[in-house]
């Protein structure tokens, strides 16, 4: 897992994420396609006084957890013309990817956060309320930002 800092803006995080997927020329690089849209998540994650040093690093890290999410049970933004089992592969290294740059920042609160929606959105799935999911997001999302 490669893990080099994106000293970029936040609103530059999905499209230095999808770079980065594409360098790293695993069986996921083929699939990766352009970001459709702006890392909404990931830059409200940046504006908090943690994110201060590194804001494109929190905003990347937020919205790979959530391509991660997305591949697991929605639409990926970074990932098209995959097989199902590549997907839930590919989310799970998202998800892996995110947590594992927060850890390396030290961050160990913000991977408490991102580590409990993970787990919600799976429990909230599995239980056949998927509807609750959606306003977990921007709440995790504040929580990281919001924090002193």
């Amino acid at each position: 897992m490669t893990c080099k800092r994106n000293q970029g803006a936040p609103e530059d995080a999905l499209r230095l994420l999808a770079a980065q997927l594409r360098e790293e020329e695993t069986p996921i690089s083929p699939h990766v396609v352009d970001p459709p849209a702006a890392p909404k998540l990931g830059v409200l994650a940046a504006t908090g006084p943690w994110a201060e040093a590194t804001p494109g690093e929190y905003a990347l890290v937020v919205e790979a957890v959530r391509e991660g999410y997305l591949l697991h049970y929605g639409e990926p933004r970074l990932l098209a013309g995959h097989d199902a089992d590549l997907g839930l592969l590919a989310g799970d290294y998202l998800y892996a990817l995110g947590l594992n740059r927060l850890a390396t920042l030290g961050d160990t609160a913000a991977v408490a956060i991102l580590s409990d929606l993970i787990s919600r959105c799976a429990q909230l799935h599995a239980e056949g309320r998927a509807e609750e999911v959606p306003d977990l997001w921007p709440a995790a999302a504040r929580s990281i930002s919001a924090r002193e």
